[in-house]
């Protein structure tokens, strides 16, 4: 299944599917080993790719060294061409571009086959960091998570799901990924649900997804309450601190959707009683 789904995703960035160039981010403040491209337009052949020094400078031929940290490309550009300005230089165009994002990798977690902290170029799509991190694995679940924190601190989720990702092939899902993201494939759990007495299907149910378990969706998979079934369904649960707990429900409420569908947990107890009346 996880050697099908690598397939799938290597497949559809072959296809070139969201393979649109992720623009730098204006924001972005290059750190220590990002790597750089800069261009001068007034000087022939003058292109070179660097990389950021532990100190945050950047050695630049025939310049000489220039402190990068903490600027954005267009900043660092700024300072270049007034380096070079002053050098006797009447009018100078720099162009930076940021190549790999070093100082500030991306992380994937959850059910991957590799997880940890990568390097991303700056073309790198959602697919192809998941291929990157080995794929997914057949723990993955139904989403895919992405975090991105900005300057000001606040950060912005998006949740999308495998379906629309790998199996629909859609582009607009396959988002761009930049420096710091956190991206969280979210693995199934498996919820095991009892039932014992007016049910269709007496026993266990296990439930394999990342989506709530309700009590409505374990008596459809019960196969329904029998006809002598009561309207009042208990839910018997053991805590953590080993005590036992019941949560009556009254089902017919539930049903017409005057009170919540409760959630429930793994190793729940339903237990239906039959009607007398």
């Amino acid at each position: 299944m996880r050697r099908v789904i690598f397939t799938a995703l290597a497949a559809l960035v072959a296809a070139g599917i969201g393979a649109q160039e992720s623009p730098v981010s204006d924001s972005y403040r290059i750190g220590p080993n990002d790597e750089i491209q800069v261009r001068v337009d007034e000087l022939e052949d003058y292109e070179h790719e660097l990389r950021v020094a532990e100190d945050g400078t950047v050695a630049l031929p025939d310049i000489g060294t220039i402190e990068a940290q903490g600027l954005t490309a267009d900043q660092l550009a700024l300072r270049i061409r007034s380096r070079l300005e002053s050098r006797g230089l009447r009018r100078a165009t720099v162009e930076i571009s940021l190549t790999a994002y070093r100082s500030r990798p991306v992380s994937i977690l959850g059910a991957v086959g590799g997880p940890g902290n990568y390097y991303v170029a700056r073309s790198s799509s959602l697919m192809e960091v998941l291929m990157k991190a080995g794929g997914l694995t057949v723990q993955a679940g139904s989403q895919v998570i992405v975090r991105r924190r900005a300057d000001n601190d606040l950060s912005d989720e998006v949740r999308i799901t495998i379906k629309d990702l790998i199996e629909a092939g859609n582009p607009r899902v396959n988002i761009p990924i930049f420096a710091g993201d956190l991206i969280h494939v979210v693995p199934a759990t498996e919820v095991t649900i009892y039932f014992l007495g007016a049910v269709n299907s007496a026993g266990n149910q296990t439930f394999r997804s990342t989506d709530r378990v309700t009590l409505l969706t374990a008596i459809a998979r019960a196969g329904g309450l029998a006809e002598t079934a009561s309207n009042k369904i208990r839910i018997k649960r053991r805590r953590p601190s080993g005590e036992l707990s019941e949560i009556v429900v009254d089902f017919q409420r539930v049903l017409n959707g005057r009170v919540s569908d409760p959630e429930l947990q793994d190793g729940d107890l339903i237990v239906v009683k039959e009607s007398f009346f």
